[in-house]
């Protein structure tokens, strides 16, 4: 008689690796965002419960080490305006892009001037986020967040509040941070 597969919460992540190695392929087979969505919840559907919780929570330790004020400063001037929850559907997209356009950014925002596209009307990506989430329902018929251990976060937490270094009235300030992107972006 075969093992009951019991889900009970976790806080792990996805290996890393294996992470982006999925993040790569969906880049390779699709060529926009709505593609690359259905793509991943596709493929991350075929995944164990648990890998596809660890999914999200490897998804939103990236969110949470890449919450910083030059990359906000990067989404503001590539869309031409940037909220809160812009600046989070920005930072998606920027996971979206793969291991090394995250890191390169991380790093510097402004190496995004590599990623412009002119075929996208913004670069934002909110349903990145859910990819997991969805799959995760298809799979289990169950809502995700219900088995995320939130008491042994790995993930570096909510967002902690965060202090500008440049200001939305000061175009010059936001120059210094990122001159490439300002200089295809900003209209004076």
């Amino acid at each position: 008689m075969g093992r009951r597969n019991t889900l009970g919460k976790t806080s792990e992540l996805l290996d890393e690796d294996f992470y982006w190695s999925i993040i790569a392929e969906s880049l390779q087979k699709t060529d926009n965002p709505n593609d690359q969505e259905r793509y991943l919840i596709h493929r991350i559907q075929k995944l164990t419960p648990k890998e596809i919780i660890g999914f999200r929570l490897r998804t939103d330790k990236l969110l949470n080490e890449c919450y910083t004020p030059a990359m906000w400063c990067a989404g503001y001037i590539m869309n031409d305006g940037c909220s809160d929850d812009g600046f989070e559907f920005f930072r998606n997209w920027v996971i979206s892009r793969g291991k090394e356009v995250y890191y390169r950014a991380k790093g510097n925002p402004d190496t995004l001037v590599s990623e412009i596209d002119e075929e996208l009307e913004g670069y934002d990506f909110e349903g990145f986020w859910y990819v997991a989430d969805k799959a995760f329902k298809y799979r289990t018929g169950k809502e995700l967040e219900e088995f995320i251990d939130d008491g042994n976060d790995q993930t570096g937490g909510a967002s902690v509040e965060m202090e500008l270094t440049w200001e939305e009235g000061n175009p010059d300030s936001m120059r210094q941070i990122c001159p490439e992107l300002f200089a295809q972006f900003w209209n004076e």
